[in-house]
């Protein structure tokens, strides 16, 4: 099923790599790159440049609000803009898989082995490579070093005395998140080293999963008829390489913990910030026929030649005892520990460490209020866990490998899945654990719903599923700074509610107490130039928060567009809730969800303006296409809404309520029929019935609603004719898949009927990959899997082998030359693949023994 220009695609990544070394236990699927590797196709972000004549005569005074507004946020308040359109990040081609559990903070590491990407600070990202961050290997023979190198390819200016400069072309990184290998061969040496890098991220577990730590097990194999000694050193900054590393009072000391029989140790790295103050951890296991030794503190600047010495000497560190003394303003420190065993002749050995951050309590960037991390439940909120957290997941990191494996078997070893699908079902999870994610607990004076209590359509103050799992939220994008940006949860939302449900539930819970709330505070939004209130009653919020303010606290964020007016985030909830009450069966969150659900209908019907049972668009772009404009029903709008009917009328049967059901059935028998006439041109949804010249656009996102019916079990639901979905498909296969760069980058949002991109809009000639992620679930879901496959395999393809996009998906790409929004949320829809693909086995099963069974009678 995987197609020519796809292998030729994967295998350029590799063309570099000269070894015919393996590795150790590599498994066969994933994202490979050769450390030699280099990216042909450099792009650049998109810039306000960017925008065309027409579009920014139609976006002036949107032009000139934001200047004033971006120049008052960053020179007057000096706080980080939540979208900077004049500081997008540039591309850097160089990230592998975070480390790190869910919402205790995440470090990345770039696939060429650098510590390079930060989120300590809960949603704030810095993008800094810390040189000094490294592993090195001392391999001794007889007595004697015969070979000490740091394993990594760069050259720096700084730390001279060291041996830089690895081959590339002798090492490959492999990544399957949660975990990662980096296979390096020794040139000369006839030794191969397999670092495996493990993160606890483990579906359905929800005290595990929450650790911040990673595990790295170093697998050693000499094929030399002599034995050698070989050491692994790790070498670590106390800090993240912002300018806090100089501001003085930060420290370090070695630490030893005995516990249930197992002995860590290592060294605490002290940061002693004002702000979020934390401890970095780095640790080995003690064993019999493994030395551990340290150097407590060094200077990670010069040439550091004592250090390297220090190692070359013994192929062991000189570990001294106590503290070192704070560091003095300007000043940085590092720290380094050493691990050694001996390799006989001929054999395999193996080294482990683990780094552990703990930054237990945290404050958002107003400094309001104080919130406590979710896996302080497990180990305290004093400050002093790390050397317990490091014990733990070097005890542990063998259950997490196995439930990992256990979890991931069955689709690695479907061999009706093409390869590509493997690694990127994976793979694009990372943006779970790195979306600036938080996990936290609920504080026991939070009120979800503001005071507004069940009996007046509100929540319990505490609903059971948030005091036990904790508050979840993570970034629009990574660039794009808003908690839970519900427009597009809508389609990331497939990854929690399949792997951690609870945390689905408990955003929507959140979402639930905030549509209750009223927030009168007027503020101009930029795209209107008008004043209207932060948040209006009965309506969703288009997000939580921004981390560099007070999420949860204030609302709305997003100040482009009054989202009151919106018509796709009230849809957008009613659909979510109902597909999470299909998956988990929750009844009670059905009861708690069902008045919300009524509520935020009523508030959508004010969009109906002329009765026929269908919403209108109100000429602006007033949807998660916060860039196209559409006006009267539309394709997608007017999708959602029906499919919202449908599900209104499926809860009203499920909580007994035939009146309702009789209501919402006769608004959707009309609805249809409006839709029906409106928009249906004899193959395709038109993307809007305002009768311009670009109404007829084909809209890859245009059967939306349906797929949420589909995803929810309700394909019985005739809302959307079948052979009117099928062609709809069928129409945006051919022209927004196969008539758009030659069929390999996925779906374009906007096609002409001609074969053209439509370029009306900034978004209507970009790929969303969020959006084709679930455009390939809803040809699945109609039995259109070799069309759905091909279609998201042009993105997956576009983004993690030919843009060097890795573990940073962007919202959108061109065409050519330019993405925007790099680390976005709603690539994590490629999990409505997988539960497609679940269905429709299920389908075929129960088929078949529905066929057997009539045969027997």
């Amino acid at each position: 099923m995987t197609t020519e220009w796809g292998e030729k695609s994967a295998a350029d990544l590799m063309s570099r790599y000269v070894s015919k070394e393996t590795g150790h236990g590599v498994p066969k699927e994933g994202w490979r790159i050769c450390l030699a590797h280099e990216f042909k196709e450099k792009r650049k972000p998109f810039q306000a440049k960017d925008v065309s004549l027409s579009n920014v005569l139609d976006h002036i005074g949107l032009g000139i609000r934001y200047l004033k507004w971006w120049y008052k946020k960053t020179q007057v308040e000096k706080k980080a803009p939540f979208i900077d359109m004049f500081g997008a990040q540039p591309l850097r081609q160089i990230y592998g898989a975070p480390l790190g559990g869910i919402g205790g903070g995440t470090i990345t590491r770039g696939w060429r082995g650098e510590f390079c990407r930060w989120q300590l600070n809960p949603g704030m990202y810095h993008y800094k490579t810390v040189t000094a961050n490294q592993f090195t290997v001392c391999l001794r023979r007889g007595g004697q070093t015969v070979y000490q190198q740091v394993l990594s390819v760069e050259r720096p200016p700084t730390l001279q005395g060291w041996n830089w400069g690895y081959c590339g072309e002798y090492a490959f990184y492999h990544a399957l998140y949660p975990r990662a290998w980096t296979v390096y061969h020794l040139p000369g040496q006839n030794v191969t080293l397999t670092c495996r890098q493990i993160s606890p991220v483990i579906p359905h577990d929800y005290q595990d999963s929450s650790l911040p730590v990673a595990v790295f097990v170093w697998d050693i194999e000499n094929k030399n008829d002599y034995a050698l000694d070989v050491s692994i050193m790790f070498t670590m900054v106390n800090g993240s390489g912002h300018k806090d590393d100089k501001s003085g009072g930060h420290w370090n000391e070695p630490f030893h913990l005995e516990k249930d029989g197992e002995v860590v140790s290592g060294v605490l790295l002290h940061h002693c910030t004002t702000v979020n103050p934390y401890t970095l951890c780095i640790a080995a296991r003690e064993q019999p026929d493994r030395e551990v030794s340290h150097q407590t503190a060094f200077s990670p600047k010069g040439t550091c030649s004592s250090l390297w010495s220090d190692l070359i000497t013994d192929g062991r560190l000189d570990s001294p005892t106590g503290s070192s003394p704070p560091t003095s303003k300007g000043e940085k420190v590092a720290a380094a520990l050493a691990v050694g065993c001996s390799v006989s002749a001929q054999s395999r050995n193996t080294l482990e460490f683990c780094l552990a951050w703990d930054m237990p309590k945290i404050t958002f960037g107003s400094r309001e209020r104080e919130h406590v991390r979710r896996y302080t439940r497990y180990f305290g909120t004093k400050g002093d866990a790390s050397p317990s957290l490091s014990h733990y997941a070097l005890t542990h990191y063998r259950q997490w490998e196995k439930s990992i494996e256990d979890w991931q078997r069955p689709i690695l070893q479907d061999s009706s899945l093409p390869s590509w699908y493997k690694s990127a079902l994976f793979n694009e999870l990372y943006f779970v654990a790195d979306g600036g994610t938080v996990w936290t607990e609920l504080p026991e004076d939070a009120d979800v719903s503001g005071g507004v209590r069940s009996e007046n359509g509100g929540l319990p103050a505490q609903p059971a599923v948030v005091k036990e799992y904790g508050r979840f939220a993570y970034l629009e994008g990574q660039e794009y700074r808003m908690y839970n940006t519900y427009d597009v949860h809508f389609y990331a939302s497939f990854a929690l509610i399949m792997l951690w449900p609870k945390l689905a539930l408990s955003v929507q819970y959140e979402i639930a107490g905030s549509v209750v709330h009223h927030d009168p505070t007027e503020r101009l939004h930029l795209m209107s130039g008008v004043y209207s209130p932060v948040k209006v009653k009965n309506v969703v919020p288009h997000d939580i928060g921004d981390p560099d303010d007070e999420p949860w606290q204030r609302v709305n964020a997003y100040l482009i567009h009054d989202t009151a007016d919106w018509k796709d985030l009230n849809l957008k909830f009613v659909l979510q809730v109902y597909r999470d009450f299909h998956l988990t069966q929750d009844s009670q969150y059905l009861q708690d969800m069902w008045p919300i659900c009524q509520a935020v209908m009523e508030s959508e019907m004010k969009f109906d303006l002329d009765g026929d049972g269908l919403i209108e668009n109100s000429g602006y772009a007033d949807q998660t296409y916060d860039g196209w404009t559409v006006t009267g029903p539309s394709a997608y709008c007017g999708g959602l809404w029906l499919a919202s009917l449908c599900v209104m009328c499926k809860m009203a049967r499920l909580v007994d309520n035939e009146e309702t059901y009789q209501r919402y059935r006769d608004i959707l028998d009309r609805g249809s029929a409006a839709f029906e006439k409106l928009l249906w041109n004899g193959k395709y949804y038109n993307y809007d019935s305002s009768g311009r010249d670009l109404s007829n656009s084909v809209m890859s996102d245009q059967c939306a609603g349906h797929w949420f019916l589909r995803a929810s079990g309700l394909g019985d639901y005739q809302a959307f004719p079948k052979e009117k979905i099928q062609s709809a498909l069928k129409s945006v296969f051919d022209l927004n898949v196969m008539s758009f760069a030659g069929g390999q980058m996925g779906a374009v949002n906007g096609m002409r009927p001609e074969g053209v991109p439509d370029r009306s809009s900034v978004q209507s000639d970009e790929v969303w990959i969020g959006v084709v992620y679930g455009l390939a679930a809803t040809m699945i879901h109609e039995g259109m899997q070799e069309e759905g496959m091909r279609t998201a395999e042009g993105c997956y393809r576009t983004v993690w082998e030919r843009l060097g996009m890795a573990f940073q998906t962007p919202e959108a790409y061109c065409e050519k030359g330019i993405y925007r929004s790099l680390a976005y949320m709603r690539p994590l829809s490629i999990w409505a693949m997988q539960l497609a693909l679940n269905t429709s086995q299920k389908d075929q099963t129960t088929s078949a023994t529905d066929g057997e069974q009539e045969q027997d009678v």
